[in-house]
């Protein structure tokens, strides 16, 4: 059956969570907004704060400051009963080696709020390891301990699904499988909470995404408009016209929207439509300006960049209840095989 959703719609929020770890500032105001029943994706550079993040909301750390709200109702230090409704898979899982997969998800199983014993055999199935689940975890792969660890973070069937990297060793068959997974998953009405890497899976895989950067979000919204509204669009000059052609393009866009990349001597990079990209050269030509080079696009990881070395450029300290149903079949996934 369908998960209910909150009465507000939101699967997630947070208001002004902050948390400092001695003198180091890891999140600084950090508002989040996740509606519920979709594959929101959480985007930062390291050491932007999306570990801590996600910590703090599977409620292994506390915050210093702001608000947690999950599933409608604010978290706090004293709700951790309400963690049966939450799965998390937050850096690397650990397993006990010398049992199988299936001695591991049972064991886990008998920690928390009841499962029956079936969940186990769908899990296994529904993540690949069917054939492979009753050798020792000692034997697995990378790949296949990052399966055992989304299977165990299902185990409670719950709503909402906090996955830090899920995708860490899977080969390229396992990051598509994944992918259909987490989206038929928020087709029941779950929503999955991803942080990830890899900018062009995130891309194909969820509706919403929130961009952190220094411990603050720069950007949130759904995908389509994010890259509708923020096309980029980048020209080459001769690398001593960078600070000219900044000034000419100045009066078609605000400063804080052009990039010069330090790794790119003569790149320039505009937040822009990429539709203007005509306007971006006639602007530097009406300077005496003309580019050797000019490109127009408009993917999430171009956009990441250009938004978080913008945040660090302007001061940042970022571097580069009820069960639902599980779905009845699931991608597939690729056998087990052979430790690689």
């Amino acid at each position: 059956m369908a998960v209910t959703a909150p009465a507000d719609g939101l699967a997630l929020a947070t208001r002004g969570l902050r948390k400092s770890y001695g003198s180091r500032l890891a999140l600084d105001g950090l508002d989040l907004t996740v509606p519920t029943g979709i594959v929101y994706g959480f985007l930062g550079p390291n050491g932007a704060g999306k570990t801590t993040t996600m910590r703090l909301l599977a409620g292994l750390i506390h915050p210093d400051g702001g608000t947690i709200q999950l599933l409608g109702s604010p978290f706090g230090r004293r709700d951790r009963h309400r963690l049966f409704d939450v799965g998390a898979l937050i850096e690397s899982p650990s397993f006990y080696p010398f049992l199988s997969g299936r001695q591991n998800l049972r064991e886990l199983a008998a920690t928390g709020a009841p499962v029956p014993i079936r969940r186990v055999d769908e899990l296994l199935e529904l993540v690949g390891l069917n054939g492979r689940d009753d050798d020792k975890v000692s034997g697995y792969s990378l790949g296949m301990k990052q399966r055992l660890g989304i299977a165990a973070a299902l185990l409670s069937d719950p709503k909402l699904l906090l996955l830090d990297e899920p995708a860490n060793g899977l080969d390229p068959a396992g990051i598509v499988a994944m992918r259909d997974m987490l989206r038929n998953l928020a087709s029941t009405g779950k929503t999955v909470f991803v942080s990830s890497h890899l900018l062009g899976e995130v891309q194909q895989m969820v509706d919403m995404v929130g961009i952190i950067a220094a411990g603050r979000l720069v950007k949130e919204g759904t995908i389509d408009s994010l890259l509708a509204g923020e096309g980029l669009v980048r020209a080459r000059v001769m690398p001593d016209q960078v600070p000219a052609a900044v000034e000419a393009l100045s009066t078609l866009v605000e400063r804080a929207r052009i990039d010069t990349p330090a790794d790119e001597p003569g790149w320039l990079v505009v937040q822009i439509a990429a539709d203007r990209a005509a306007d971006v050269s006639r602007t530097l030509a009406t300077a005496s300006i003309y580019v050797a080079g000019l490109e127009s696009g408009n993917d999430l990881e171009s956009l990441f960049l250009a938004l978080t070395r913008t945040a660090r450029t302007d001061g940042g300290e970022g571097s580069i209840g009820s069960r639902a149903a599980a779905p009845k079949t699931g991608p597939n996934w690729p056998a087990g095989g052979a430790p690689r």
